[in-house]
């Protein structure tokens, strides 16, 4: 752990700001010779990180391997050994003038069909988008005319039901008028006086009858 924490470190500081630092001056001063040199530092520094990417996956347990990182950028940096300018004179450049007409077709297709590959995966996005919005608009469509339906609905059951409450319920009896009851008055007063009347009549007649029989005897 300390080992790679110690490697991280060097990396980051001798491997990349140091050199970075030296780059902007060469620049700054107009320098071809410094120019070239780390030009040439750059090159193999991003060759080193494109392995170091693997290696740090599948040598890491390998003995020594954070020390042999350490020691190899400082192969690279040192003026003495001038590693950088070593590999890319010795390996580097020769692969890259052989290879270079081969690199550039396939950039020139990659590019291709990197383009054809985007404007097609923009227009399957842009259609897939497109009918998700007009499912979206026509279910909403379609959930709002049902709501409106049922509202329509619910509506025209409540009128139903009113109007045939209406109709079942018969209307209560008119109260009878003052001129009726007045007179039912009057007539209940005539009726049980000529009741009266017949049963005085009755009494008499009989009473009569009894007088008759009574001589006789």
């Amino acid at each position: 752990m300390v080992s790679w924490i110690i490697s991280r470190l060097v990396v980051l500081v001798f491997g990349t700001l140091y050199p970075a630092y030296y780059s902007y001056k060469a620049v700054k001063s107009k320098d071809i010779k410094e120019y070239v040199k780390w030009m040439m530092y750059w090159i193999i520094f991003a060759l080193f990180t494109t392995a170091e990417t693997f290696t740090d996956i599948f040598l890491c347990w390998f003995p020594f391997y954070y020390e042999l990182k350490i020691a190899f950028v400082a192969w690279l940096l040192s003026p003495y050994t001038k590693g950088s300018s070593l590999l890319y004179r010795k390996f580097v450049h020769p692969t890259l003038s052989s290879k270079e007409k081969e690199i550039d077709d396939c950039l020139v297709q990659a590019k291709d069909r990197s383009y054809d590959a985007l404007v097609h995966f923009g227009k399957r996005g842009l259609n897939v988008a497109a009918t998700a919005a007009v499912m979206a608009a026509s279910k909403g469509q379609g959930a709002l005319s049902e709501r409106l339906r049922s509202f329509s609905m619910q509506d025209l059951t409540t009128i139903r039901g009113e109007s045939s409450s209406s109709s079942t319920v018969s209307p209560p009896p008119p109260a009878p008028s003052v001129s009726a009851r007045t007179s039912s008055k009057q007539s209940h007063p005539k009726t049980s006086k000529s009741a009266s009347e017949s049963i005085g009549r009755s009494a008499c007649a009989c009473c009569s009858v009894c007088r008759i029989v009574q001589g006789t005897a």
